[in-house]
């Protein structure tokens, strides 16, 4: 800019303000004069009003004829320009140019001015303010003010006459939108977050469009202006959202396909800045309604008065004639006109008011006062008066204004033009309160402020010297915060206010970790705001603060919340908060999902109960059925249980009964673990108020397990059964508590005196504390007080006139043990969820409930004695699911020695009973597969299966050495030693041949799962006395035991008992099976032998081992298979080939032929060597470790 200096030379130039030392210091007054001055003289001889008084840079004259390098001098310096006049214009400070630029968007021209000022050492704070905030970048700005609409010279200078801040306009001569910085709609926060998450803004200014491009625009009507990102973008997501709303689809899917950088889904991907707009269909509809006039005809500004639009009428003479439309420009200008005046006219009227208020404060205050204020000096107050006045002006023309600001103006709630109210000294805040309470607040608050006494100097210095002396003090009002600064506010409505301007400046440039910090802040701001808009601004800002909150971020807002929602009551909860949350419902992050889904939830005590069981309860249905995050689901779970407990609208019990439905079929296990910890029990607890539990909601439960079992007889659906039995015994602590409080001494149980203790193991451990029966009753000492009760009425007084009571014995027992019946014994997790199930509620209705009403119904059914022996349906009734879950089930719900002793004589007499009628084990196993998981009770379970040793009947004993097979894998090695071998020697000398065969599997089992040599010694003795003594060479059921064991038991045994005893016997049966005459028992070996050598063969086998017993006995089975089962035959080649090219690979030598067949041998003759190494290592892992040490 200093190359500007040899401009200011000559009689009409003036001087160069950009040279002068003392521009800073310049009147403010003067150059405001001098701006109006410039404004009459420009209007005097029919100038464009935006030349004369808006101080343009197109305009170098107005400037001081500073003008740029390149611009003819003779225009920088023609005097005509000031209505032509010779004389020298006024100095102008550069501040007033900087507002001037600022104003017409110049930034660039002041962004130079800046960085010069900076290089010099005199920084300006107006545009030191400017440019380090970012929100003045935000907006989309309009054609400048300074430039005007094409064939309307200078039209945009109304706005420019008066030293107004001008509007903007759109091409279609409509108003824009206020451009403001910081409202919510237009603050994007991502961009200056600090996560390092940032996405790319692709919105673009106008001003970023190159100006001579803008000018080739606007001046041709047929060039289109191109397309911008933003506009595409939303222009993109309109016509998706027209395709699929009339069933596009396929051309939907192209085209979102072709627009991949987009999510069609949300609109924020759009842009945060703007609101949607309507559908295509509703633009198009709507376009009719509107005139359409020329573009861009003309750019007409706010603020303006009403002398100042008579101005307009040169502009409406200089229409080019190929403008056709004066009536439309017409109707413009007077509507204009007519806004303009209504503006100005509210504006006083508020002030005014402002004022009175003001006043009135200050005469309670002086009335109640008996003392006198002291004055501040002469000489300062007058400086204060212009200071005021200053910073009101340029806050009123200054183009830095926040959206709290406005909407502050458009209220009403301004400072006066004169700066009056700001030098009106506020000597207290009791002005905002009622007259009684300023008295009593007066005594205590009044001195404080009052007694403030500033020494008068005992001087005759000039008012005017002490305010030039004073404007040394380097003090900042030219800017937003510098006048938020000189304003300290004097009332708690005014801190609101202030606070409600300053903190959308705030939140953007405070760290995202720090955030939450301001939580308080803004809670209370809008809490106490009186604005409507400005509060829900806050809250906007409150659920955006965070991008991504995480747990404990969320909490803090949630806690906020609920601090809000208790403060200002249902209604403004409804009005202010819950909108926030809809309009997160379908954010793309998931923890402002989460976010949503909690504060419904915890805002849920605080809302009007209509909202609660209508809007809310809606949304988190949709949020459950749509949303794809698990933990935001969780949230909606836990949201719906807390809703369950508020909602008392009987209509809604089917909706929450299809929620709960839906929720238990979640495929996520949080979500149906949270559903049964809170959804669940809260749902209960309504359903037991409506009287709903036993007439519908167990019985509903019930009737789909049965329907589940009718339609799964070729394949049951056990994931539903889980789903509908988990969520039966989730609700039997609340069927307890209903048949505690319908219980004929309720109206007894009264706490007094001393209260008797519950055990600990009363009641099993509750999933949550909503499944805890005491919390359910109310309190524990009322609980033990009714269990008291509740034992003495079945003991000595039954169960007569207890309604509640009779349905669970009369109704709900007998049907589960009938659905029992139903489902399939050798179904191991059908079997073990409803085992849970009745242990659950054994012990939830207790020791006698379970000895007097549950075993005696099993009982009946089971019919345990010997006459039943013969007949069908006792025997029936054994093999069913029955046997299992009453044992697992009801016999080990309490362990004392009687309860011990009745378990293993109805596992005895079920053994025993089971083998003499010659009827399947799988109930029996299924008893025993489900206790053995529980080392408890291996004891009990070897206790009965020694008594099956013992037993006088072949049978039985025969039952029993099956049964070790099943209790060895989870029996610990010293019991094994001392109580399960023992017993299977006993069994394997057992004079029945059958007895002896049944011990087989069990011994494998052991070789399988043991460790001890000493041990798998003694097994491997007795399997080679079944194999090696001549007394059972003939025993062809012994030798197929003996195949399929090895064949199960091989592959997971010893390597050394694998090598040393498995496949050497294999290869000796299979030589004898050759020789075998009867085809049936022929092909029966052959068949168990290939399946043995089958699961053998993935085995790693030593090249020895191959050669001597795996190979010729997998050729002996081949001749077998030769004559009796060609189909086995072929597959047997092929393993037989395949082993052979393994010792192949070993011994012969690397052949000539192609060399990649010769790596590839090389390759597995290395990898076969490596596995042999390794396969005959049976030392620790330190020596293993050794293998992969380099030699030295």
């Amino acid at each position: 800019m200093a190359a500007m200096a040899p401009g200011g030379g000559g009689s009409g130039g003036g001087v160069n303000p950009f040279l002068s030392d003392s521009d800073e210091d310049d009147d403010e007054v003067a150059a405001t004069e001098e701006r109006r001055a410039g404004l009459r003289l420009g209007a005097g001889v029919g100038l464009d009003p935006g030349s004369a008084g808006s101080l343009s840079p197109q305009d170098p004259v107005a400037l001081g004829s500073g003008a740029r390098p390149g611009l003819p001098v003779e225009a920088a310096a023609t005097p005509a320009a000031l209505g032509g006049s010779g004389e020298t214009p006024a100095r102008l400070s550069i501040d007033a140019i900087a507002a001037q630029l600022l104003r017409d968007q110049y930034l660039l021209t002041a962004l130079e001015l800046h960085t010069e000022l900076l290089e010099s050492g005199r920084e300006l704070p107006r545009l030191r303010d400017y440019f380090s905030n970012p929100g003045n970048f935000e907006r989309q700005s309009g054609t400048p003010p300074g430039m005007g609409a094409p064939g309307i010279p200078g039209a945009s200078g109304v706005g420019g006459a008066g030293g107004r801040e001008p509007s903007t306009t759109s091409g279609g001569g409509q108003l824009n939108r206020a451009g403001s910085i910081s409202t919510l709609d237009s603050l994007d926060f991502a961009r200056y977050s600090d996560d390092g998450n940032r996405e790319t803004d692709e919105r673009v200014a106008e001003h970023e469009v190159p100006l001579q491009e803008r000018k080739n625009y606007k001046s041709s009507p047929e060039i289109q202006e191109p397309i911008k990102p933003l506009e595409k973008r939303a222009l993109n997501f309109l016509v998706n959202e027209f395709l699929l709303k009339n069933n596009y689809k396929l051309t939907s899917i192209t085209f979102s396909d072709e627009n991949d950088d987009q999510d069609f889904e949300l609109w924020d991907d759009v842009g945060l800045n703007i609101p949607k707009p309507p559908d295509l269909l509703q633009l198009y509809r709507d376009f009719g309604n509107h005139q359409v006039t020329g573009k861009d005809l003309v750019d007409v500004a706010s603020g303006v008065d009403e002398d100042e639009l008579e101005a307009l009428t040169p502009i409406l003479s200089n229409i080019p004639p190929t403008l056709d439309t004066p009536q439309a420009i017409e109707n413009s200008l007077l509507v204009q006109k007519l806004e303009d005046k209504i503006s100005l006219l509210n504006n006083e009227k508020w002030s005014l008011m402002e004022q009175i208020r003001r006043l009135e404060s200050e005469m309670d205050i002086l009335k109640t006062e008996h003392f006198t204020t002291p004055a501040v000096g002469d000489s300062v107050q007058p400086s204060l008066i212009q200071s005021s006045q200053k910073d009101s002006e340029d806050s009123r023309r200054s183009p830095i204004v926040n959206s709290s600001d406005q909407e502050k103006n458009k209220n009403g709630h301004l400072e006066t033009p004169g700066g009056a109210d700001n030098s009106i000294p506020q000597e207290n805040s009791a002005g905002s309160f009622p007259r009684k309470e300023r008295e009593e607040m007066l005594p205590s608050s009044i001195p404080s402020k009052t007694m403030v006494h500033f020494d008068q100097p005992n001087r005759k210095l000039s008012p005017a010297f002490h305010q030039a002396l004073l404007s040394f003090c380097r003090m900042s009002a030219d800017s937003r915060l510098g006048s938020e600064v000189s304003r300290i506010a004097d009332s708690e409505k005014s801190v609101m206010l202030m606070l409600g301007r300053c903190l959308p400046h705030i939140v953007p440039n405070v760290l995202l970790a720090k955030r939450e910090e301001l939580i308080p802040l803004i809670l209370c701001t809008a809490c106490l705001h009186p604005e409507p808009k400005e509060r829900d601004q806050l809250l906007h800002i409150l659920f955006n603060l965070i991008k991504r909150p995480d747990d404990e971020q969320r909490q803090m807002i949630l806690t906020g919340c609920v601090a809000f929602a208790r403060h200002v009551g249902p209604t403004r909860v409804e009005a202010e908060l819950l909108p926030q949350c809809w309009e997160q419902i379908n954010h793309k992050y998931p923890e402002r999902r989460l976010l949503v889904a909690e504060s419904c939830g915890a805002l849920a005590p605080y809302l009007p109960k209509e909202i609660r069981s209508s809007l809310v309860l809606s949304m988190l249905q949709q949020m459950l059925m749509e949303d794809k995050a698990d933990l935001v689901r969780e949230a909606v779970i836990k949201s719906l249980g807390v809703i369950m407990g508020y909602i008392d609208d009987p209509d809604k019990y089917q909706q929450g009964f299809e929620l709960l439905l839906s929720a238990l079929g979640d495929p996520s296990e949080r979500v149906v673990s949270a559903t049964h910890q809170v959804f669940l029990p809260a749902y209960a607890a309504w359903t037991t108020e409506l009287g709903n539990l036993q007439s519908h909601l167990i019985p509903t439960l019930l009737n789909k397990i049965e329907k589940l079992l009718r339609e799964g007889e070729h394949g049951l659906d056990e994931h539903k059964l889980h789903m509908y039995l988990s969520a039966l015994q989730s609700l039997i602590p609340s069927l307890f508590a209903l048949v505690l409080q319908n219980a004929p001494f309720s109206s007894k149980a009264k706490l007094h005196g001393e209260v008797p203790q519950i055990e600990v193991t009363r009641f099993p451990r509750p999933m949550s504390p909503l499944q805890d029966v005491s919390t359910i009753i109310g309190s524990r000492e009322q609980l033990a007080v009714l269990l008291q009760l509740y034992d003495y009425q079945l003991e000595h007084e039954g169960t007569t006139g207890w309604e509640s009571l009779l349905w669970v014995v009369n109704q709900l027992l007998p049907q589960l043990i009938e659905i029992v019946g139903k489902i399939n014994v050798t179904s191991t997790a059908c079997v073990h969820e409803f085992s849970r199930f009745f242990w659950r509620l054994c012990r939830t209705f207790g020791k006698i409930f379970t000895n007097t009403k549950v075993k005696p119904q099993f009982q009946e059914i089971l019919r345990l004695s010997e006459e039943n022996i013969d007949s069908s349906s006792g025997n029936g009734v054994l093999t069913k699911a029955t046997v299992p879950i009453y044992a697992t089930g009801v016999l080990t719900c309490y362990i004392q020695e009687e309860d011990r002793k009745l378990l293993v004589g109805f596992l005895e007499d079920v053994m025993t009973l089971l083998s003499l009628s010659h009827a399947p084990l799988d109930s029996l196993k299924a008893s025993f597969v489900e206790l053995g998981a529980n080392p408890a009770y291996h004891e009990l379970l070897l206790t009965v299966l020694w008594y099956g040793v013992v037993h006088t009947s072949a049978l039985v004993r025969c039952t029993a050495a099956r049964m070790f097979e099943l209790l060895v894998k989870g029996v610990n090695e010293t019991l094994v030693a001392q109580r399960v071998v023992p017993a299977l020697i006993t069994l394997s000398s057992d004079p029945e041949i059958s007895v002896r065969i049944a011990t087989i599997p069990a011994f494998g089992t052991i070789m399988e799962t043991v460790i001890q040599r000493e041990l798998l010694e003694r097994v491997k003795m007795q399997l080679a006395s079944f194999l090696e003594d001549p007394q059972y060479q003939d025993q062809h059921s012994l030798h197929t035991e003996v195949i399929r064991t090895f064949g199960r038991v091989g592959p997971n045994a010893e390597p050394r008992f694998r090598d040393e005893f498995v496949i050497p016997h294999l290869h000796k049966l299979a030589l004898v099976n050759n020789l075998q005459i009867v085809d049936s028992k022929r092909l029966d070996i052959a068949v168990h032998l290939f399946e043995a050598y089958s699961a053998l063969s993935c085995c790693f086998i030593s090249e020895d081992l191959m050669v001597n017993h795996f190979l010729p006995g997998l050729r002996c089975l081949r001749t077998d298979m030769e004559h009796l089962s060609p189909e086995h035959e072929v597959i047997l080649s092929s393993m037989i080939k395949e082993c052979e090219q393994k010792v192949e690979n070993k011994t012969v030598q690397e052949p000539q032929g192609s060399m990649s067949i010769a790596a590839s041998l090389v390759s597995e003759d290395t990898k076969t060597k490596f596995l042999n190494k390794m396969g005959q290592l049976t030392t620790s892992g330190a020596m293993l470790a050794n293998v992969f040490q380099r030699k030295k």
